[in-house]
């Protein structure tokens, strides 16, 4: 009796592996997250993906999200959170889209927009502000055609004299220290964040989703290193130690972000936009896990 039970139980064991050797990485998250207990709205919360593009995982609608390497990204913090081996799901779900003819966005591409659709101006606003670029630039011209008119005459000037110069040998004037163009740059995570670091010739030299914590220092030999997130407001940027201006203020993803020493130095610091009243939050801002 006790061996015809554990042939049983061989059985069931063996059954229930060959079923799940037969699903495919959609059908497996799906699984899990109810053999887990929790519903997709406790999976966006955990993960801070969109549900939409929740949804369209399990459902296997990836031609509607922004490209393989979101796919990839969302996959892997889903399977973490309903506790699958993220590595294993993932190389599973590349061999899927690999069969169906998807491929890594290019970093090339336009950085994908992970805000409301609604934030996009509207036809006539653009066409507002179109007309309204329009009617100053016609008025600069008006005004220039007046100030540069041949009656309009410059009054003479007096000649200032020029003072004699006098050699002061004990000080002389301080030169502007230039800035600088090398040094070593540092990327920190302070929230768990997808990143892909590339250079010039689009040779990838880090792409990882990043936990708080996490730091990733630039070669710096690379040729013209750069940067794709969707969340640029949770790295912080230092160079030899010292920070530097944040690379984006969160509203919008960013690419093809020079991240190498001197690209960093030249650039100004990001404008921080208010957000106007009663906007319409985002979808997918739930709390941080």
């Amino acid at each position: 009796m006790v061996d015809e039970r554990a042939d049983e139980e061989m059985d069931a064991q063996a059954n229930e592996d060959s079923a799940t050797d037969n699903q495919t990485a959609s059908q497996r998250l799906r699984a899990a997250r109810e053999a887990a207990g929790l519903s997709l709205a406790d999976v966006a919360a955990k993960t801070r993906v969109p549900m939409r593009h929740l949804e369209a995982i399990e459902e296997g609608e990836f031609a509607t999200l922004p490209g393989a390497t979101y796919i990839l990204g969302f996959s892997r913090s889903y399977a973490r959170a309903v506790g699958l081996d993220a590595t294993e799901l993932t190389d599973q779900l590349r061999e899927e889209l690999a069969e169906g003819g998807l491929q890594p966005m290019s970093a090339r591409q336009p950085a994908y927009e992970p805000t409301d659709p609604a934030r996009v101006p509207s036809f006539a606003l653009a066409w507002g502000a179109a007309a309204l670029a329009a009617v100053l630039l016609a008025a600069y011209f008006i005004w220039r055609s007046f100030a540069l008119s041949p009656d309009a005459e410059p009054k003479p000037t007096k000649p200032v004299a020029e003072a004699p110069i006098t050699a002061n040998k004990g000080a002389a004037a301080p030169a502007a220290a230039p800035a600088a163009t090398n040094g070593t740059v540092k990327i920190t995570a302070t929230d768990s964040v997808w990143v892909k670091i590339y250079d010039a010739d689009n040779v990838r030299l880090y792409e990882n989703e990043m936990q708080p914590g996490d730091s990733f220092t630039v070669p710096g030999d690379a040729n013209n290193p750069m940067i794709v997130t969707g969340r640029p407001q949770v790295l912080t940027v230092t160079i030899d130690g010292k920070p530097v201006p944040p690379l984006g203020t969160g509203e919008r993803s960013i690419a093809d972000v020079g991240v190498s020493a001197a690209a960093l130095t030249a650039r100004p610091a990001p404008a921080a936009s208010a957000s106007p009243a009663g906007s319409v939050a985002r979808e997918g801002d739930a709390p941080a896990q």
